[in-house]
């Protein structure tokens, strides 16, 4: 595991395009360094905007959803009904499954098609922000290297009550549901610290020795 704190080691056999996973836990700052290193000239793609499009009005997944769960969970305007999704999960763990079997395929299947077309278009950095990459250890195996930004839960949890403007117990609630920070660590290649007493200063500094080490030469200011 590298450290963008200290020197990057020498790139002996760089793939001739990066595919590389970006994770973190919510309010960690993953869709901060994912738009800093989209700023260097990475082609990023959005695992969690695909889901969203997906289940959205008309989405994809939503004639699935509907067979699989019955016409109450899709809205009037043929979305997801989330929140007749979010009290089945609580009822039936089990849900979370059954949904997520409808809705992975989908968002790989438009990853795919997504990095195709980056590749097409002489990307030479794919980034793919994944929420969920090491709750779900096949996605590790895909990547050339796989960036963690690391954070603390005191951090996170006044990060997401200020953004959110939710109750300290539900945002400690949906810490529980996601990968500890130990397991996290444990499929990075590199940490991107941006814990207590890291700010948009430090934070950049660290996105910029990626970028470097991923050969994108566009300057983050």
């Amino acid at each position: 595991m590298s450290d963008p704190h200290l020197p990057v080691p020498p790139i002996h056999a760089a793939p001739p395009v990066w595919h590389v996973g970006l994770t973190g836990g919510i309010g960690s700052g993953k869709s901060t360094v994912g738009q800093l290193l989209k700023e260097a000239g990475a082609v990023v793609i959005d695992a969690d905007g695909i889901s969203r499009a997906a289940t959205a009005p008309g989405g994809s997944a939503i004639p699935a959803i509907r067979a699989e769960f019955g016409p109450s969970f899709v809205t009037p305007e043929q979305a997801l009904n989330r929140n007749a999704m979010r009290d089945l999960v609580f009822r039936e763990p089990q849900a979370r499954l059954r949904l997520e079997a409808i809705i992975h395929p989908l968002v790989q299947q438009e990853m795919g098609r997504q990095a195709q077309t980056a590749m097409r278009g002489g990307a030479r950095v794919v980034l793919y922000d994944i929420p969920l990459l090491a709750e779900h250890g096949h996605w590790r195996r895909r990547f050339d290297h796989v960036v963690v930004v690391d954070c603390d839960e005191p951090t996170q949890i006044a990060r997401v009550m200020a953004r959110n403007g939710l109750p300290r117990d539900t945002v400690e609630a949906i810490i529980r549901q996601q990968a500890s920070r130990t397991q996290r660590r444990r499929v990075a290649d590199t940490l991107v610290r941006n814990g207590q007493g890291i700010g948009l200063r430090e934070l950049k500094a660290q996105a910029h020795l990626l970028a470097r080490h991923f050969g994108l030469h566009s300057a983050l200011s």
